[in-house]
């Protein structure tokens, strides 16, 4: 089958490789439409450590089955399904209690550290636990269907945050997760959401899917424009999705007192925090990691139409293309959001 290996950092290449066979409890998907995520890039450069090549990558995806292992008998072939980029053991402690993002044998598929190695879905099939396969709807578009994982993202971040009814919110960062975490907020109730970026076309985007206010952090100060436009307080929930210093620091001073913070972006592994404003401001710092049993409800707000992805879809392209949207999102083009790549289209 065609894959697309990373084969070195800054080098795709599409490569023939030996077709996977699903194990007993394992399912085999034809996968019909993969998302390029940020953290693939920050993985294609080696910034992030966490795409050791070589590798496919790949974990935003959306197929149909072509196979199944032992044990597996509620899915059929042919069948529409989107998967979870969380691999658990759903043994452990934390499974157990349904934290499966926490699992302490937890894997991510398309990922490799030292500690472990997942094949991805920048293939023509990938094998999966059946544990982490969801059914999707008939006639649900695949590119879309491919972006539940980081849906589902958005929906934990505003789960975790301590959201309450009809409160304030600031999102940092207006690239995908920002604005999916922007629609997450609005289907929660909230009904003030600020959002601050430094692109105009994605603050613009932000307005259209929900943003109540934005700002432009190159030209306005976002703390106090925060402050402006809640007398004063502050936010009740600031939701950082950038992941440097800078944007933590002002997540942070943007809260109001007894506040939560929720951390999405995690680029850097470490940043500098005003220490005395988390403390004296009893303030409340939320890590969220990945997602634990939003999938279902994702896949039915966008079988409802509640969630709009369509203009955050910048590209649908064929996996032989990968290096060249690859190479275009590294360098950041302007007004490239979402590339989908198709392993299962026609050639």
């Amino acid at each position: 089958m065609k894959a697309l290996l990373l084969s070195e950092y800054s080098r795709l290449d599409v490569v023939d490789v030996p077709m996977p066979r699903p194990g007993a409890g394992e399912v085999l998907v034809k996968v019909e439409a993969c998302g390029i995520c940020g953290s693939d890039v920050h993985g294609y450069d080696g910034s992030s450590g966490r795409r050791i090549p070589p590798l496919i990558m790949g974990h935003e995806a959306a197929g149909v089955i072509a196979a199944t292992g032992a044990g597996v008998s509620d899915l059929r072939e042919g069948q529409p399904v989107t998967f979870d980029s969380t691999v658990y053991c759903g043994d452990c402690e934390y499974c157990r209690r349904g934290d499966v993002n926490l699992c302490l044998k937890r894997e991510v598929l398309g990922v490799a550290t030292p500690d472990f190695k997942r094949q991805g879905a920048f293939a023509e099939y990938v094998v999966l636990p059946r544990r982490i396969v969801h059914a999707l709807p008939e006639g649900l578009d695949f590119a879309q269907a491919a972006m539940v994982e980081p849906l589902s993202v958005a929906l934990h971040a505003v789960r975790l945050s301590n959201l309450p009814e009809k409160g304030s919110a600031l999102v940092i960062g207006a690239g995908m997760i920002g604005l999916l975490v922007v629609q997450a907020l609005k289907h929660a109730g909230c009904t003030s959401i600020l959002v601050s970026d430094i692109d105009d076309s994605r603050l613009e985007l932000a307005k259209e899917l929900g943003a109540t206010v934005t700002i432009n952090a190159k030209s306005s100060d976002t703390v106090a424009e925060v402050q402006r436009h809640t007398n004063g307080l502050g936010v009740d929930v600031a939701l950082e999705a950038v992941g440097s210093t800078p944007t933590v620091k002002t997540a942070i001073e943007s809260v109001r007192r007894g506040g939560t913070v929720t951390l999405i972006g995690n680029i850097a592994p470490s940043v500098e925090i005003p220490l005395q404003i988390v403390v004296s401001r009893q303030l409340r710092l939320q890590g969220t990691a990945a997602s634990a049993g939003e999938y279902p409800e994702c896949i039915e707000l966008l079988a409802k139409g509640e969630i709009n992805l369509k203009p955050l879809i910048s590209m649908v392209a064929p996996l032989e293309q990968g290096p060249e949207w690859f190479d275009r999102l590294h360098a950041r083009e302007a007004n490239l959001m979402k590339v989908i790549l198709t392993p299962g289209a026609k050639r």
